[in-house]
């Protein structure tokens, strides 16, 4: 079942969040990890700047989340892990699916350059990485981030954000 999450949901959001990132460490720039790899925080900075979090539940526990932000005139996918026993089962693909047929915008996905796997994920459900000339231009309009990560990371667009990588 996928639910939106609530204000009670924070500590397991945060616990997903630092237990499925694990696959991040040793392969992210060793100056881009942190452990935790979110603190409490910064999710609840995220919260506060309007990410929402909706949670995937099997047998009444919460074990993948992911979060959508609207920026601009876009849908920004943020934040998507499911707890390393669950990874591979499907979880993240129906969160995905769930938020793309919620999305009135374009969607935009960033994440770490190093993480292949997720950018497979992610072209797998139709999106593709956008030109490092246009990540840079999107990346600085829509996140909110350090140059090193905008260094180290990848835009993906689905279709409908085509128009924005002309803008």
């Amino acid at each position: 079942m996928i639910r939106r999450c609530q204000g009670l949901d924070f500590d397991t959001i945060l616990t997903i969040i630092n237990d499925g990132a694990q696959v991040y460490k040793g392969v992210i720039p060793p100056d881009r990890w942190t452990d935790p790899y979110m603190s409490r925080d910064y999710l609840q900075h995220e919260i506060d700047a309007g990410v929402k979090f909706w949670g995937y539940e099997e047998n009444g526990e919460l074990v993948g989340v992911m979060a959508a932000q609207d920026v601009q005139d876009v849908t920004l996918i943020r934040h998507a892990y499911v707890c390393s026993g669950n990874q591979k089962s499907g979880v993240g693909g129906n969160l995905l699916r769930h938020l793309l047929g919620s999305a009135t915008r374009p969607v935009l996905i960033g994440t770490w350059a190093a993480a292949t796997w997720a950018i497979r994920f992610y072209e797998k459900h139709g999106f593709y990485v956008v030109s490092t000339e246009e990540k840079t231009r999107l990346l600085k309009r829509y996140w909110t981030i350090p140059d090193r990560q905008l260094e180290t990371s990848v835009v993906l667009a689905n279709q409908r954000a085509d128009t924005l990588t002309t803008q």
